[in-house]
């Protein structure tokens, strides 16, 4: 009777071994499987995202900043990011993207050489399920209509072109001896970026518009391109003093770059000594624009956020990078009709130049 006991307490204790160990591989299993699942690289909230940026040209003040910024939130983030230098040529960006989509990047972020050319880009980037990011200029509305994968970050030019037209309305109201023939109109030169680049266009004709909606009459004595250049901007404004000299009555550039080009040439003529001043109005507030309106040189700037741009471009591209839908919640910025982040301009003279720092 006692080893019929003891053989059955020996069973029991041995089912009870048993069953323990049995719990025991389960739990050792399931850990095991959690920790494959963080440790996979294929996992979006681990593998590590790798963007292609490409930027028109690198010697592009503004672009500059919105090159930095991107780098800076990629380092941040611990993101690998190869941003190249597109030497304001189409085919040459083309090759730095199929060079991108041959590395198999996570994204893409394109700051088009030609708005134009777009189109291309997309079809290549969703021929390899590669998301991109356009930034700076705009792409065709057809063209962002080709994929639920591209987006655009950018300001609109009209706003810019409103305010500055503001900022040449403002000058002659509060100051009527601008108005220098004393004949009620207003004489303006004109220095636009690239011919048929929205910004250019845009900027062009809602600076006059602002102008012309507020009551005031104008004259356009010299319309010509800089290209956005500092150095082609010195060169037009010389050549309009030339042609037109005291006739004219203010300067409108499509960009800083150019109104400090036409700064200089205005300088050149006399100008900025004693009481001989020219109104000069820019966009972007870019460092050495913000100087010189410290300095009163330019009358005035239209912020261009560089930094929310950058910020904003890297953002959408990281998170498309790990394979999610960009929304407000994961991005930070709005986004309209499911494609567009737009970043505000905002009017900036001497009086709160500290806004654009």
């Amino acid at each position: 009777m006692k080893k019929i006991i003891s053989i059955v307490a020996l069973t029991a204790i041995s089912a009870s071994l048993l069953a323990g160990c049995g719990n025991s591989s389960d739990v050792s299993k399931d850990n095991s499987s959690d920790s494959n699942s963080s440790s996979n690289p294929s996992s979006s909230s681990t593998s590590k995202v790798n963007i292609g940026c490409a930027i028109y040209k690198f010697d592009d003040t503004f672009m500059t900043g919105v090159r930095n910024t991107i780098s800076d939130a990629a380092k941040e983030k611990g993101a690998d990011i190869d941003i190249v230098d597109s030497q304001n040529s189409q085919p040459t960006q083309n090759d730095k993207v199929d060079l991108f989509i041959t590395k198999k990047v996570s994204s893409l972020a394109i700051n088009p050489v030609d708005r134009n050319a777009a189109g291309v880009i997309i079809d290549k980037a969703k021929a390899a399920n590669t998301p991109v990011v356009f930034f700076n200029r705009e792409p065709l509305a057809d063209d962002m209509k080709k994929w639920d994968k591209v987006f655009y970050v950018g300001a609109k030019a009209e706003e810019s072109g409103t305010i500055e037209g503001q900022l040449v309305v403002d000058y002659f109201k509060a100051h009527p001896e601008a108005d220098k023939n004393k004949d009620g109109v207003i004489q303006y030169v004109m220095l636009k970026g690239e011919p048929g680049h929205q910004d250019a266009e845009l900027r062009t004709k809602y600076s006059i518009q602002a102008i012309t909606d507020a009551g005031m009459k104008v004259e356009k004595l010299a319309e010509d391109t800089a290209m956005w250049d500092r150095v082609k901007g010195q060169e037009k404004m010389s050549a309009f003093l030339g042609s037109k000299g005291d006739k004219i009555e203010v300067v409108i550039a499509n960009n800083d770059d150019m109104a400090l080009g036409a700064i200089e040439a205005l300088k050149g003529s006399g100008y900025f000594k004693g009481n001989k001043y020219m109104p000069v109005v820019g966009v972007d507030a870019t460092a050495p624009a913000l100087q010189a309106l410290q300095d009163g040189t330019l009358l005035g700037t239209v912020l261009n956020d560089a930094k929310n741009q950058g910020k904003a471009t890297f953002n959408l591209a990281y998170v498309l990078g790990q394979g999610q839908t960009p929304s407000k919640d994961n991005t930070g910025y709005d986004i309209t009709d499911g494609k567009y982040v737009w970043v505000p301009y905002k009017k900036i003279t001497k009086d709160n130049i500290n806004d654009a720092k």
